[in-house]
């Protein structure tokens, strides 16, 4: 196995942790007040993406890479399309819901093809694997509640 790929594919998911992370903070109280069932939800999501963040870390280090700690400038562009768009209309919680599933959706893409590509060592495929399945399901109960704002 080359160390270099699997380094070089845990950095691009530790990139699109930091994403969700920065995401996450983009998030107004607000939204609660609308949505007070997922508060719960929502904090966990938050405690998971700083615990995926720091597994990432690990094993980026335990395999002698150096840690890129930033974000992806597809996530930096759709943070500032939201800033952007939330001056225009105002912040409502319907779209802020609508960018937490796009964000959450993004990043079980780009965790499931991490995956497909095989460039992960068995250690790291089985966080991984564990991290996506932590994605997949706060994406479900957001996307529900989605479903259900229509």
């Amino acid at each position: 196995m080359d160390n270099s790929k699997t380094v070089s594919t845990l950095n691009d998911l530790l990139n699109i942790t930091n994403d969700r992370i920065q995401g996450f903070s983009k998030v107004e109280d607000k939204v609660w007040d609308i949505y007070t069932p997922l508060k719960n939800d929502y904090d966990q999501m938050v405690r998971e993406s700083q615990n995926m963040k720091s597994e990432l870390i690990r094993l980026i280090t335990e395999r002698g890479g150096n840690p890129d700690d930033s974000t992806t400038t597809a996530g930096a562009l759709h943070r500032t399309w939201i800033d952007i768009k939330n001056s225009f209309t105002g912040d409502h919680a319907e779209s802020t819901l609508e960018n937490v599933v796009f964000g959450e959706k993004a990043a079980i893409d780009a965790y499931q093809e991490a995956l497909q590509k095989g460039n992960l060592c068995p250690q790291s495929t089985v966080v991984v694997a564990d991290q996506l399945e932590h994605l997949k399901s706060s994406y479900s109960k957001f996307e529900n509640l989605e479903r259900n704002t229509d």
